[in-house]
């Protein structure tokens, strides 16, 4: 079982510790969360990311306000409808709201409380588990490549989704530390994932677990797939739909072209909490468009040391900011999950219960 170097969330009492994952990579910095409006708060701006540990910080915000606001029928009617506000695209908040619904609606207030804090920490268990699964899976991947050919295996990703974006090994990265493990020599290619950069997150993780990776731009990545400097992709999802379309961090349909035109392998790493068999497919997949700020500036640190935001535009210039895209199954060459890789379109043969 992987064991994150520092827990993106623990229960401490009636409290939620959480990784702050804005300070990320200048500063490491744990809020704790003893509210509901604290945890839609964390979710809302981004303290927490990645679909998986939305999921399971919505799960412990319910439980939060059970505490605060009392567990009868209103208040946790109420959690229910602010949590599930927070982020539209990531099916995996929804999903787990869902089942802490199923699990506290037919409980007495007196017994809530209790059972909203366990059914949280089971759907935290239930990921770190999933995380570990499809990091084996995906391991027999690279294996394959890698005795194939002499030399690393090279991965490109794109956003983070690694153990910050989930409460276990991560999806997408998994794999790369169960080969490391395996002692499988992997490069990674991570691109920067403007505006929000996550892919900083993922180049912090991997140099302080060792693994060699190189940043690129965003738009260098075409480039390095055409001249087939890179073996296999691996992204993550926040929504994988019925028929295997996918949502993910806005640029993950461009590499997934890329890699079509170059004839390489692109895959999706997704737990069941992310695959939604009553989405028929991608157009019914809400895409949020977030504040138009984050493209008008960057953040960075300054030569002092001291990190902060630098304007790049005016405050008047027009912003258009999807923060996710679909790719379509088609151009999907498997999706990874804890119970093994299946085409983007043949979900179901693993999924046989939930069609």
């Amino acid at each position: 079982m992987f064991e994150q170097p520092i827990p993106t969330l623990r229960r401490d009492g009636d409290t939620l510790v959480i990784l702050d994952q804005t300070a990320l990579p200048f500063r490491t910095e744990t809020i704790s969360l003893r509210s509901l409006n604290d945890a839609a708060h964390a979710i809302r701006s981004m303290q927490v990311r990645g679909a998986p540990l939305i999921g399971a910080t919505a799960a412990h915000g319910v439980a939060l306000a059970l505490v605060q606001d009392g567990a009868g029928d209103q208040s946790l009617r109420h959690a229910l409808q602010v949590l599930g506000a927070t982020r539209p695209t990531a099916v995996n908040l929804h999903w787990a709201l869902a089942r802490m619904a199923r699990v506290l609606h037919p409980l007495t207030p007196a017994a809530r409380v209790h059972a909203a804090w366990a059914e949280a920490e089971a759907i935290r268990a239930d990921d770190a588990a999933s995380c570990d699964a499809i990091g084996r899976h995906g391991l027999a991947l690279i294996a394959a490549i890698a005795a194939r050919r002499p030399g690393p295996v090279r991965v490109m990703t794109h956003c983070n989704a690694g153990w910050l974006a989930t409460c276990g090994a991560g999806t997408a990265l998994a794999p790369i530390y169960a080969a490391q493990a395996a002692g499988i020599e992997v490069e990674v290619f991570v691109s920067e994932t403007r505006p929000r950069n996550q892919g900083l997150l993922s180049a912090w993780e991997l140099r302080a677990a060792g693994v060699a990776h190189t940043l690129i731009a965003d738009n260098a990545a075409g480039l390095l797939l055409m001249r087939a400097e890179v073996d296999l992709v691996i992204t993550g999802a926040d929504r994988v739909a019925a028929n295997g379309d996918t949502a993910n961090k806005v640029g993950t349909y461009l590499k997934a072209l890329a890699a079509r035109a170059a004839e390489l392998p692109f895959y999706i790493a997704a737990p069941h909490s992310t695959l939604e068999f009553s989405c028929a497919n991608g157009a019914s997949i809400p895409i949020e468009n977030r504040d138009a700020e984050e493209v008008r500036l960057i953040r960075g640190m300054n030569a002092d040391g001291g990190d902060g935001d630098l304007r790049l535009v005016p405050t008047e210039t027009q912003v258009l900011n999807p923060a996710f895209d679909i790719t379509p199954a088609n151009l999907i060459t498997g999706i990874i999950t804890e119970r093994g890789t299946a085409p983007a379109a043949g979900l179901a043969g693993l999924y046989p219960e939930a069609v």
